[in-house]
């Protein structure tokens, strides 16, 4: 079955929101409101981009054809409230041999409990779920791809391990990319001293 997504940005290929080179998926639409937040542009509920979940399956399938990606990683916005949709596209990653990894407001205890669509299906094809609010008193210097230090990682496969949290091949970074307009596109997170 077909599934609709509410998408803000996509990236077929990144090195810096996860583990090795990722395909990216942002989702629109966040209430959580962490202050501080740093893509406060995906937290309105507004209508963005409406792609089915079979054709952004079809590009991470030509994103691994063409750049060897290892996973895909979701972000918001909130995936949770679209993890119908999202689950769709992870068991089909999965399937591929590609990692998932999620990236939540909520505390994974929190997300099992609200019993969202789509939660538990997504949650049993993730590998790796990083989850908590950000909290900007907190920021986390130590570790890859979370902002700050409530974060925490959860292993739900044995694809991954504590060691990519801390290794030196994935340390926070930015990317900036031009695009065919010449508007700058930025993603990651950079390492602040």
């Amino acid at each position: 079955m077909t599934c609709f997504l509410n998408v803000a940005k996509r990236i077929p290929c990144t090195s810096v929101e996860g583990p090795g080179l990722r395909y990216a998926l942002w989702v629109q639409g966040c209430d959580i409101d962490c202050p501080g937040c740093c893509n406060q542009e995906l937290l309105p509920f507004v209508r963005r981009q409406v792609i089915s979940s079979s054709e952004i399956i079809a590009e991470i399938e030509r994103a691994r054809a063409i750049h060897a990606i290892e996973g895909v990683t979701f972000l918001g916005g909130e995936p949770a409230y679209q993890a119908k949709a999202l689950a769709e596209i992870a068991q089909s990653c999965q399937l591929q041999g590609l990692s998932v990894m999620l990236f939540t407001g909520f505390r994974l205890d929190q997300l099992r409990r609200r019993a969202l669509p789509g939660v538990d299906k997504l949650l049993s094809h993730s590998d790796v779920v990083v989850d908590g609010p950000f909290v900007a008193g907190k920021l986390d210097r130590q570790r890859n791809w979370v902002g700050s230090e409530n974060q925490r990682f959860h292993y739900l496969s044995q694809r991954y391990d504590p060691s990519i949290e801390t290794s030196e091949r994935d340390r926070p970074a930015v990317e900036v990319r031009v695009a065919l307009d010449g508007q700058l596109e930025f993603n990651g997170f950079p390492l602040i001293n």
